[in-house]
């Protein structure tokens, strides 16, 4: 079967196990079927023969006058049901019973048949557009849909949605997925007419390159809530990078390649949803926080700053607010009271100061006014109204937090398009939740290609021919020191075979000269590639760390941090997906602590940071078209003004790592 329709809207359903207990699975599963008859046709099996819900049930599946096209399953033995439905030639089934023997190969047969199923232990479906209920519980329609592998979950989720006036339209838990898949259920929601925006949970990524390409050409926002237990937490051992990156770093990475917001909890996710139903996206992560003292300014500035940017406001901008002398004005704007003796000004301020940014963010005691004070209730409910006129205007989204955010103002606020929130958390939640479904630029990904690798690092330098290394000369025994004479001290000598040379005393530098030094440590480390290269003097440089690696479940990931001998000690890194992009990578780059030294400390000179940016790109492209290289590492990069300078590498063929 090519599409899930009988998922989402079947010509007839049955219930096996359905029961007149309301403590049971198939008393929930019999009431919600029932709910879409006039849709379709519903029939309930029991193996007593009971009357449910005023309606006879028949024993077996064989003993119903028409084959069904949905079967849900809650009994505990399921086997044999199915074995007889697929003889009738049922298209589908819902498994709702946990713990199955030989799950495995019954999904087989059910495949082999030309049949699918979702679970099984999954909570159960709906669909507000068909009518199509088999979950426990009960749904209220709306534009949200959820696609969860823990059923209880997303139970919480459309509860939690519903509290807030926020109904669901489609409601899939995928259980096991033995058969279909949240990534198919995804796809499927693409033209659901119902759906505008979709919560996702997962706890495991299988298939993630698949699941990424299916939420790049959904059009409709999407918030992954997630744990970390998914298999991209494998760490390969052999390089710093593995060690350096989590499970949650690649997750996010994911994340912000497809445009999809990772919310840390059902109530931020359902904040966001509530948003983003409400207001326009911002067309970038530049806020104006506007306040009504210098302490609500404060709080809300920093829980901004890790997720938005908040940008001075120019001069002309802030010389035009009509705010009493001594008020801030920079960004964040303390109004100083200047509210409080019109109430024009929040509306004004706001309007004027959402021409240098993207979004703007009204913190403090606006929406209390009319609760507080009676004679200037309607004075705030028309402000409220010049706000969502504002956000029209613009194009551009404000977020409340308003004191008194159950007011009649507050609701005011909604209606014309402006989200209001009780704390100025969930403002900020808000908006950076709004501002991240832009998905990243994507690189553009190169042909496919097998590397020879050799062992060592003196094959790795071979095999990066574009990178920029110092000189260098292969020792294999006393006499290739000799050739030594080339280069120029002082001498850095590397037993190049070794992964982490540091540790094991594998490096000597500020060499004036090699042969005792060779002799030292070839009779401490034995026989093999030794490296003797120029070494790098060049003064007040950065050590950086680039690192490739293949994720078990996203593919190729680009990493770069603060590089040495210390790196895992700083674990001052960033990650995306591989390939990036120039610009990609110089956001990467900006994200690091270290990004303070590149950029130039306290008067030293910035380095090269578009060599940098360069590399890191560079790198991404070869290592996502080198498809048996499992790893790919160069630490140290050493920055400087004058360009980047790698003194060490790593590859690492695919069943090596």
């Amino acid at each position: 079967m090519s599409d899930l329709t009988v998922f989402r809207d079947p010509a007839s359903v049955a219930v096996v196990g359905a029961s007149a207990d309301p403590a049971k699975w198939g008393h929930w599963l019999a009431a919600g079927a029932l709910k879409g008859a006039h849709r379709r046709r519903v029939d309930l099996v029991n193996r007593g023969g009971a009357t449910i819900f005023g309606r006879a049930s028949v024993r077996r599946l064989s003993d119903l006058n028409a084959v069904p096209e949905l079967v849900a399953l809650c009994v505990p033995d399921i086997e044999d049901v199915v074995e007889e439905a697929l003889r009738l030639g049922v298209r589908g089934f819902v498994g709702i019973t946990a713990g199955v023997a030989g799950e495995a190969g019954l999904v087989d047969r059910i495949r082999a048949a030309g049949a699918r199923i979702v679970g099984p232990n999954s909570l159960g479906l709906y669909d507000a557009d068909s009518a199509l209920q088999l979950a426990w519980g009960n749904f209220t329609p709306g534009p949200l849909a959820i696609v969860s592998q823990s059923g209880q979950l997303g139970s919480e989720i459309a509860a939690l949605a519903a509290r807030h006036g926020l109904g669901v339209s489609r409601f899939v838990s995928v259980g096991s997925q033995a058969d279909v898949t949240a990534t198919e259920l995804l796809a499927d929601l693409a033209g659901h007419r119902g759906t505008r925006i979709v919560a996702l949970y997962l706890e495991s990524f299988t298939g993630g390159e698949l699941l990424l390409d299916t939420l790049a050409t959904l059009d409709k926002p999407v918030m992954l809530l997630t744990v970390g237990a998914s298999a991209a937490s494998s760490r390969l051992a052999r390089s710093h990078t593995g060690a350096l990156t989590s499970s949650m770093d690649v997750v996010d990475a994911a994340c912000r390649a497809a445009g999809v917001l990772r919310v840390r909890t059902p109530a931020q996710l359902v904040t966001v949803a509530r948003a983003c139903l409400a207001t326009k996206r911002p067309a970038g992560r530049r806020v104006a926080i506007i306040a009504d003292s210098g302490g609500q300014a404060g709080i809300a500035a920093d829980l901004a700053a890790d997720r938005l940017a908040i940008p001075p406001l120019p001069r002309q901008t802030r010389e035009s607010l009509r705010l009493p002398a001594g008020a801030a004005t920079a960004n964040p704007i303390d109004l100083a009271g200047a509210g409080e003796r019109d109430l024009g000004t929040y509306a004004d301020t706001v309007e004027r100061a959402l021409s240098n940014v993207d979004a703007a963010i009204l913190t403090g005691y606006f929406g209390s006014y009319g609760t507080d004070t009676q004679t200037l209730a309607e004075r705030e409910s028309d402000e409220a109204r010049r706000l969502g006129k504002v956000v029209r205007n613009s194009g551009k989204p404000v977020i409340v937090h308003s004191m008194t955010a159950d007011s009649a103002t507050a609701a005011e606020l909604w209606n014309v398009g402006v989200p209001t929130y009780p704390t100025i958390e969930e403002a900020v939640d808000a908006l950076a939740g709004l501002a991240a479904f832009q998905p990243t630029k994507p690189a553009p990904k190169a042909t496919a290609r097998r590397a020879e690798i050799g062992p060592g690092y003196w094959r790795a330098r071979q095999f990066l021919s574009g990178v920029r290394f110092p000189r260098a000369r292969l020792i294999r025994s006393e006499r290739d020191l000799q050739t030594v004479a080339g280069l120029a001290p002082p001498y850095v000598l590397k037993a190049g075979w070794l992964d982490h040379k540091t540790e094991v005393g594998g490096v000597r530098t500020n060499l004036d000269t090699v042969f005792e030094a060779y002799a030292q440590m070839r009779e401490r480390l034995g026989p093999g590639d030794y490296l003797v290269e120029e070494q790098d003097t060049r003064e007040d440089v950065v050590e950086m760390l680039i690192g490739m690696r293949r994720d078990p479940d996203f593919g190729p990931v680009a990493v770069i941090g603060a590089g040495g001998a210390a790196a895992e000690m700083h674990r001052d890194t960033a990650v995306e997906l591989a390939p990036v992009t120039v610009d990609t990578a110089m956001q990467m780059i900006g994200r690091l602590r270290i990004a303070a030294l590149l950029r130039g400390w306290r008067g030293r000179p910035a380095k090269d940071v578009a060599a940098l940016a360069g590399l890191v790109a560079d790198l991404s492209r070869l290592f996502q078209a080198y498809e048996n290289l499992a790893e790919l590492e160069l630490n140290p990069v050493r920055v400087g003004v004058d360009g980047v300078l790698a003194v060490d590498a790593l590859l690492v063929p695919k069943g090596e790592a």
